[in-house]
Parts: structure tokens; C-alpha cells; sequence
């Protein structure tokens, strides 16, 4: 692609704090932190609820580096529509802070960074994972998909699933059923959390030419797709408590509790679709609902917790026990 951007960034900066502000910037650092949370699960799942203060501190570290750095290229790859839309013309590279070749290299420089901190403090499985992800994201969504597929958002979900296969692979350094659901509960997730975004800002999209499913098919049809996926993803949710047994009675009663929202949610979109209003409440909560998710695998995973359910189950068969008697 051409460079559209020719002012000097230097004239941009007052000083080297601002320099740092606009890399930090360039890699979404929102986004990460909620790939990060979706790590922290698989990592505390597959240690049972006891983590190594070390591996996690190396895991994350290395996720947040790989996450970085698959962003920044993605904000160099979508530089030219990026200063079209109103939304992002701010970025660093439309703004004119940041020139590409310096993005190219700085990316370049956090990919190396985290395969080699994932590969000797963690193991070369997490690391390997981690580059699939920049390679997946970048390759795969945004210079094949996304300018040219309304399934875009579906398939390169499959990105935004990875993280918590990294965290799995770094504590148990290898693949389970269990780590498997997480990424297909992720990527289930995906569509309904990115075509509520996609109807919100639909003519932003259509006026760079991104083929997002409400932009070719409209907002009926893809409010139709949002609820067919909710519908799939709430109950696949619940395989972590069963038959997978990985998850217990706290975990699926905060499923349950966030995906009746959920489904709530996707049902007043199906029935008012092009309710701009509506589609921004739903992929708020959706943000919402992943970390609320991700934290009942954590708080159900640990020693502390099965504890005290085993305590109320213990005293709740006393109780029923007693009262049986009594009869």
C-alpha cells in the first residue's frame, strides 16, 4: 500500500513521553487487556486454581507483546481507511505521529521479544501459539478477510481465541478438550460482540468499502446471525461443567446468570435491528460479559472455592437428611 501519510512525525511530538504514548497506542491496548483476562482463565483452569506467580507474570508479559505486536501491523495494514473513519483517524500512523517503517520495526521487534521470553520461561508450545495468533490476525483477518468476506468476523475470530490457549499451553505444555472449549466459547463469542459493533458504525464501514455483514446483507439479517449465535454460545458455556467436569456449581451459576442477560440482550436486537441504541448496549455488555465469564473460571477454579461448596453440599445433605427423619 501507498503511504498517504507524508507529515513529519518528529513536529508532532513535544517530547519523548508523547513518542512512547503514541507506540503504546498503536498497540490497542484495550483490546489486549481483555485477550489477557481470557489468558488469565485458561492459565488458572489448567493449574486447577494455583498458579505460578513466575509463569504468569512470563505468560502475560509475553501474550501482551504478541498481542502488540499483531496489533501495530494491523494498524499499519489498514493505515489508508483508518484515516478515512472518523473513529480512527487518531491512530498514530493516519495521524502522521508514527511513520510505517518505524511501526514495521517496532512490531517486529515485540514478536521477537515474546517468542523468546515465552519459549525459555514458559515452553515453546505457548510461544508457537502466541506467533499463530500474529500470524492468523494479520494473514488471515486483515489482508485476506476483512476487506473481502462478510464472514470476516467469524472465521478470524479464531485470533481472538488463541490467548487462552497460550495460557493453558504455558502451564501444562500441551492441549486439552478443555482448552479447546475455551477457544470455541471465544470464538462463538466473537460474531455478536463485533456485528454489534459493525451495526453501530455501519456507514463508517460502508464508506471505506469493508464488507461487514451490515453493510451487504443489512441490519436484519445480521441481528438474525447475532441471535443464532448467542443461542450456541450460551449453552457451550455450560460443557465446562459438564461432561468436561472442569468447572463447578459457582462457575455455571455466573453462566447462567450473565448469558440469561446475554440472550435478553440479542432478543431486543432481533426485534429492533437497526436501533443503533440497542446494538451499542448489547456489544458493551458483551465486553462486559467476557471478563465476568473469565473471572468465574477463576474464582471457581480455586482450592478456596471448592472448599466451601463441598462445606454447603456436605451441610446441605445434613439438612436434607435431618429433615427426611423428621418425615
Amino acid at each position: 500500500m501507498q503511504d498517504i501519510i507524508h507529515t513529519n512525525p518528529s513536529r508532532l511530538h513535544d517530547n519523548p513521553l508523547q513518542v512512547l504514548k503514541s507506540y503504546y497506542q498503536l498497540t490497542k491496548p484495550r483490546i489486549i487487556l481483555l485477550l489477557l483476562i481470557t489468558t488469565a482463565a485458561g492459565m488458572w483452569l489448567a493449574a486447577e486454581g494455583e498458579v505460578d506467580p513466575l509463569l504468569l507474570l512470563v505468560t502475560m508479559t509475553g501474550g501482551t507483546l504478541a498481542a502488540g505486536s499483531a496489533n501495530t501491523i494491523n494498524c499499519i495494514y489498514d493505515s489508508d481507511i483508518d484515516h478515512i473513519m472518523e473513529r480512527t483517524r487518531w491512530r498514530p500512523i493516519p495521524s502522521g505521529r508514527v511513520k510505517r517503517r518505524d511501526a514495521l520495526i517496532f512490531a517486529a521487534a515485540l514478536a521477537v521479544t515474546s517468542f523468546t521470553l515465552l519459549t525459555v520461561f514458559a515452553n515453546l508450545l505457548a510461544a508457537l501459539l502466541a506467533m499463530s495468533g500474529i500470524v492468523f490476525y494479520v494473514a488471515i483477518y486483515t489482508h485476506w478477510l476483512k476487506r473481502h468476506s462478510t464472514q470476516n468476523i467469524v472465521i478470524g475470530g479464531a485470533a481472538g481465541a488463541i490467548p487462552p490457549l497460550v495460557g493453558w499451553a504455558a502451564v501444562t505444555g500441551e492441549l486439552s478438550w478443555t482448552a479447546w472449549l475455551l477457544f470455541g466459547i471465544i470464538f462463538l463469542w466473537t460474531p455478536p460482540h463485533f456485528w454489534a459493533l459493525a451495526i453501530m458504525i455501519r456507514d463508517e464501514y460502508r464508506d471505506v468499502g469493508v464488507p461487514m455483514l451490515p453493510v451487504i446483507e443489512g441490519d436484519e439479517p445480521t441481528a438474525k446471525q447475532i441471535w443464532i449465535y448467542t443461542l450456541i454460545l450460551i449453552p457451550s458455556t455450560l460443557l465446562l461443567v459438564y461432561p468436561l467436569g472442569t468447572s463447578g456449581a459457582v462457575y455455571a451459576a455466573i453462566a447462567l446468570w450473565l448469558g440469561a442477560i446475554f440472550i435478553q440482550k440479542a432478543w431486543q436486537l432481533l426485534q429492533t435491528p437497526e436501533d443503533r441504541d440497542v446494538a451499542r448496549s448489547l456489544f458493551k455488555y458483551s465486553i462486559f460479559y467476557m471478563m465476568l465469564l473469565c473471572a468465574g473460571m477463576v474464582v471457581d477454579s480455586l482450592p478456596a472455592t471448592h472448599q466451601m461448596t463441598m462445606a454447603l453440599g456436605e451441610n446441605l445433605q445434613t439438612w436434607m437428611g435431618s429433615a427426611m427423619a423428621l418425615l
